[in-house]
């Protein structure tokens, strides 16, 4: 062979065609590993068009439980026009006498993924390449496309486009029966209150759940109750991001919910032996979980996803809170509409949620309409600045606590936890007590001697 073909052969894409046809041939010689290779390889990671033609009918064929062998195969292309009347049946024997054996199928799988990939990063690479020689981003938005852009071909979520609804349904299938499989009362992660995971059905995958109140009523010490049960069951890395308060105070608020020490003693160390007892045993169960902080006061959205991007096994992003954030470019707020500002951030939340596929739960402030009306509960309207907010939220919860407003109130620490917007079920209000000296919450019926 010439030396200049070589060459361009070389500067091909990498595949392997051994690889496809052997996947290909493994399905016709045996059915029953066609779930296995259908799990992990789509259409779209076959190199060669002939053999991606053939995979994509059996992958229709397998989405309709059509029985798969070559004569409903040939059939099948032939209905969907991909046959070659010369080519198509010596093709799909030729494929068949080549296979050794479908026992070493999940291997051929594996170079035929591995190529695949390979190919992505080839393609981001090439993307990236061009958007610098472009010259019309700065390094820093260039670099947030290169990470969005590697960190979704790890996700295996490559931008593939448009889906088959067929493909989409499996998809459902599947979680259907991880659901049904699971011993869970709710299908997300629990919040450690029951009558709250009842309500909107635990913390679910990709939605931003919002929680606001007004300040002093316990959105930080709620967050960090829903964090540390989060952190110490789910078995998942859980990430706070504190904009307001410095990681110190959050461990000592943190020990304090753990232990059931007194907060003011903890923070005076007037301690005594059983306190100490109490304190070592909450810091040796925090040590055990996977909870992440991080207190930089001026992160932006595209900061706290990359970083989030970077951790194993995340199950769940808290944010401590909306208002304090940076906009989108790390620009400051004087000259900006801030409306348009805490839109923008709202939106890029939302979209984190999706892309990092963990609930993210922000906290927000309410602005101060409720103090003027007679029933001072929160309502959707007082989120500040913003209607966006409620727009782009799957859940939003209100605290108030009455006791709060009215010193003599009958029960000083009850609290209303209120679902004003779900888009999983009712939206309705949760009673739950409030345990000040623990800056903690718990459920209605079941005193903190019973954890």
């Amino acid at each position: 062979m010439p030396m200049q073909d070589e060459e361009l052969l070389l500067r091909q894409m990498p595949h392997s065609v051994e690889a496809e046809q052997a996947v290909l041939g493994s399905i016709l010689i045996d059915e029953r590993c066609i779930p296995q290779v259908i799990e992990h390889l789509r259409p779209e990671d076959f190199y060669l068009r002939q053999n991606r033609e053939i995979y994509e009918t059996i992958y229709s064929m397998f989405s309709f439980s059509a029985t798969i062998d070559p004569v409903t195969v040939l059939e099948h292309m032939r209905q969907n026009g991909v046959y070659d009347e010369n080519n198509s049946r010596s093709y799909l024997i030729q494929l068949m006498d080549t296979t050794p054996t479908a026992a070493n199928v999940s291997e051929y799988v594996e170079i035929v993924r591995d190529k695949a990939l390979l190919r992505r990063v080839a393609e981001t690479a090439g993307e990236v390449s061009s958007l610098v020689q472009e010259g019309t981003g700065t390094g820093h938005d260039v670099l947030e496309v290169a990470e969005q852009k590697i960190f979704a071909l790890r996700q295996g979520r490559a931008a593939r486009g448009l889906t088959p609804i067929s493909s989409v349904i499996l998809n459902v299938y599947d979680r259907l029966n991880e659901l049904a499989a699971s011993d869970s009362a709710v299908p997300g992660l629990s919040t450690g209150l029951s009558d709250v995971d009842r309500a909107i059905s635990g913390l679910n995958k990709s939605d931003l759940i919002l929680l606001a109140a007004r300040p002093g009523m316990g959105k930080t010490s709620m967050a960090l109750n829903i964090l540390l049960h989060a952190g110490k069951y789910s078995g998942k890395s859980v990430v706070f991001f504190s904009l307001e308060m410095s990681r110190e105070q959050l461990a000592m608020r943190l020990i304090s919910n753990e232990s059931f020490v007194d907060n003011k003693k903890l923070v005076t160390g007037k301690l005594n032996e059983d306190d100490w007892t109490k304190v070592a045993a909450a810091a040796a169960a925090l040590n055990q979980t996977r909870i992440l902080i991080d207190d930089d006061p001026s992160l932006s959205v595209a900061d706290m996803n990359a970083k989030c991007r970077r951790v194993e096994d995340l199950g769940l992003v808290v944010i401590d809170y909306l208002q304090l954030m940076q906009s989108a470019g790390g620009r400051s707020y004087s000259g900006e509409n801030r409306q348009q500002v805490v839109s923008d951030i709202s939106r890029a939340l939302k979209i984190m949620a999706k892309e990092l596929n963990v609930p993210v739960l922000c906290l927000s402030q309410l602005s101060r309409a409720n103090e003027s009306r007679s029933d001072k509960r929160p309502m959707l309207s007082d989120l500040r600045e913003s209607g966006a907010i409620e727009q782009d939220a799957d859940i939003v919860m209100f605290l108030y606590r009455e006791g709060y407003y009215e010193k003599d109130t009958e029960n000083h620490n009850l609290a209303e936890c209120i679902i004003a917007k779900n888009r999983h079920g009712e939206t309705r209000t949760v009673e739950l007590q409030w345990l000040p000296e623990y800056t903690t919450f718990s459920g209605i019926d079941r005193s903190h001697e019973e954890y």
